[in-house]
């Protein structure tokens, strides 16, 4: 049975790579970009794998919060159902760290948008559905005042870090609250220093094979290994489940991230 799979984040690195994979198995694959140039090349470049009626992009800018829940808007319009949603966009170092909303574009836009976005999306999901968030092996605790924009991280990898800790920990918070009639909330490490445009603006490295990243998210998007995952953390260093970051299985801390995360987007939306 084909799926309508939305992957953010998907002109270019693992994004890319995993929305090739799926196409060539003849599923419908919606991507999303930024930059109208770099998201219309991608659509080039995945087109003959696919057909128009199976592939589908969407543009925003996941740093601003309207332009999030306008690119839900339009999904919702579009599409009256979503399989598989994979938070894949991300973001490491920049020479603006701070979005026009005033907040760290790290936690904006590999936290509050895949968040903000599962949120509006998950409404057009069916309970088989799955709901993908990339994580990290890189994380570290999150301070919520840096959060909120009121702290300034001077450190990339810190603030990198932290969102990749935010994201791990709000996705367990909604799986423990939405135990059925949603989808189930997995998140993953796809595996370290890939080869991807981050990697390398980071580190200066042309890493690992982004084969390594796309081919798990595939599985976890379609294989039955994942089927029962709701709440779990998948390390694809490792190849198993296994436990996160300790402040991911503290119901009280996670139950606080997602307070300060709903109460931000009030005010951002």
């Amino acid at each position: 049975m084909k799926k309508t799979i939305l992957i953010t984040g998907s002109t270019d690195g693992i994004g890319l790579e995993t929305a090739k994979l799926l196409a060539r198995k003849g599923h419908n694959i919606l991507i999303h970009g930024r930059n109208k140039t770099k998201l219309n090349k991608a659509y080039e470049h995945l087109i003959p794998l696919t057909t128009s009626e199976k592939l589908k992009a969407y543009q925003a800018d996941l740093s601003n919060m309207p332009n999030v829940m306008q690119l839900a808007k339009t999904i919702t319009d579009n599409h009256s159902t979503i399989d598989v949603l994979i938070n894949n966009a991300g973001i490491y170092t920049t020479p603006s760290p701070q979005t026009d909303q005033g907040l760290d574009v790290r936690f904006a836009v590999n936290t509050l948008a895949p968040y903000l976005l599962t949120k509006q999306i998950a409404p057009l999901m069916p309970e088989t559905g799955r709901v993908l968030n990339l994580s990290s092996a890189a994380q570290a605790p999150v301070v919520l005042e840096a959060l909120r924009g009121n702290i300034k991280i001077d450190n990339a990898n810190q603030a990198y870090a932290q969102s990749k800790l935010a994201i791990t920990m709000w996705s367990f918070y909604l799986a423990q609250e939405h135990p059925s009639n949603w989808p189930s909330i997995i998140a993953i490490n796809p595996g370290s220093l890939l080869a991807s445009k981050m990697v390398k603006n980071a580190y200066g490295i042309e890493g690992k094979s982004l084969s390594i990243g796309a081919e798990v998210l595939v599985k976890a998007a379609l294989d039955k290994d994942f089927e029962n995952a709701s709440g779990t953390y998948f390390d694809n260093d490792s190849n198993t489940f296994s436990a996160p970051h300790n402040d991911a299985l503290n119901s009280e801390k996670n139950k606080a991230l997602v307070q300060t995360i709903e109460s931000l987007l009030q005010k951002l939306v």
